[in-house]
């Protein structure tokens, strides 16, 4: 089993290097690792007590970001090591005050391995979500590293619980303590005979709520805004545009921003042509702009649509039309009802919100018309369900603390 996981690597390596001149994110992947470990050895101090936590990319560093800053506040005896194997998260959050040292994760050959532990010596190891790497995880379970996951949801249709699958169920054993997002993820693991997991919950909850409390005031979005109602639409796609320009075109009373996921120049020009009432780029405005004769603002820019969502009345989460939803609790956590499109089933926060009646899922732009007039026509339905929403995402609050808890009290015993 391992040399066909090895050899797997390697071929994945291969393919990465072939494709890399012609593949920007390819590129990036493959430039940001050379010369990874002669880096790291001259930044990491030989005798400094490191944390490691590991984010496949971005969404997944959001989650362990309440984490690494409650570790960093908490233990400041513990210099914090960061690392992405995605490009789309060392590549946005490279520069990241919360941690010392932020590099791309090695591939997880023999020999990577290897070389990785021996520089780093991680005192604590945290797997945030997703990722198992079964040679590093081999490595730190030998040198006694205390190595968790947070944030892990198991399900049956996993590789854990298939045929081939015992490698990676022996790799579970590299951990102390598996923290689960729900009560299913523990008790599959239960039938494989793990009794150290605890059932702490989601780190985004956490997560969201200090965005929220951290929300930007942005005095362009005030002044598009202005005395009208707003309809935010995050993340979205070619397919989540498409029926939200119907939405559009039929309320010219409300005002509505889309955030695309990508920041392509054919796909914005359709939406800046498409809108019957006016349309602008987030990034041609200044504080001279005349906003009042637009009612679609393209946020082509990133960083703020968080903050942006702290002035909506309404939210759209885009994704749902291919590999699945984006983040709907940075939307949640402001109080908005929520729509998105067919493809949610793989989150959990999804699924909640849509049998709490705080989100709804629309296949077509006539669904997404009859679920949005009710709450453009009721103050009080769309305040009901608001508070749905922002109640959900406050109760759901407290796995960092349950997770800190947790290491350091093991620690002390």
């Amino acid at each position: 089993m391992m040399w066909f996981y090895n050899t797997g690597l390697r071929l994945y390596r291969f393919i990465i290097a072939a494709i890399s001149p012609w593949h920007e994110k390819a590129g990036k992947w493959r430039t940001g690792r050379k010369k990874l470990f002669k880096r790291m050895a001259s930044a990491i101090g030989p005798g400094e007590r490191i944390a490691w936590i590991h984010a496949s990319s971005l969404g997944e560093f959001e989650q362990g970001r309440p984490i690494i800053e409650a570790l960093r506040r908490e233990h400041p005896e513990y210099k914090i090591l960061l690392t992405f194997f995605s490009p789309s998260g060392y590549e946005i959050r490279k520069n990241y005050p919360g941690a010392d040292y932020i590099f791309y994760l090695p591939i997880d050959t023999p020999n990577n391995a290897h070389r990785f532990l021996e520089i780093v010596r991680p005192e604590i190891a945290i797997f945030v979500k997703y990722e198992y790497w079964l040679n590093l995880l081999s490595g730190l379970e030998q040198m006694q590293a205390r190595t968790f996951i947070v944030s892990a949801i198991f399900r049956r249709n996993s590789v854990f619980f298939k045929w081939y699958g015992w490698r990676w169920r022996r790799a579970l054993k590299s951990f102390e303590t598996l923290f689960v997002q729900n009560e299913e993820s523990r008790e599959l693991l239960a039938e494989l005979g793990h009794k150290n997991v605890v059932v702490a919950g989601d780190t985004r909850f956490d997560r969201v709520a200090d965005i929220a409390r951290a929300a930007r005031k942005i005095e362009l979005i005030e002044r598009f805004k202005g005395e009208s109602r707003l309809f935010v639409a995050g993340s979205t796609w070619g397919p989540d545009e498409e029926l939200l320009m119907e939405l559009i075109n039929q309320n010219p009373e409300i005002k509505f921003i889309i955030a695309p996921h990508e920041m392509e120049r054919p796909r914005i020009e359709k939406l800046l042509n498409s809108c019957r009432g006016g349309a602008i780029c987030y990034t041609q405005c200044d504080e001279k702009t005349r906003l009042d004769n637009c009612q679609l603002m393209v946020l082509d820019t990133v960083g703020i649509l968080s903050s942006v969502y702290g002035y909506a009345d309404w939210a759209y989460i885009g994704g749902g039309f291919g590999v699945g939803i984006h983040n709907t609790l940075e939307a949640a956590t402001f109080g908005l009802p929520i729509a998105f499109g067919p493809n949610y089933q793989k989150f959990k926060e999804a699924r909640d919100m849509i049998s709490l009646g705080a989100a709804t899922s629309i296949t077509t732009d006539s669904e997404l018309i009859d679920w949005f007039t009710p709450l453009r026509d009721s103050e009080s339905e769309r305040l009901r369900i608001a508070t749905i929403a922002r109640d959900y995402t406050a109760q759901n609050q407290g796995a960092t603390r349950t997770i800190l808890d947790t290491i350091f009290k093991k620690a002390e015993e």
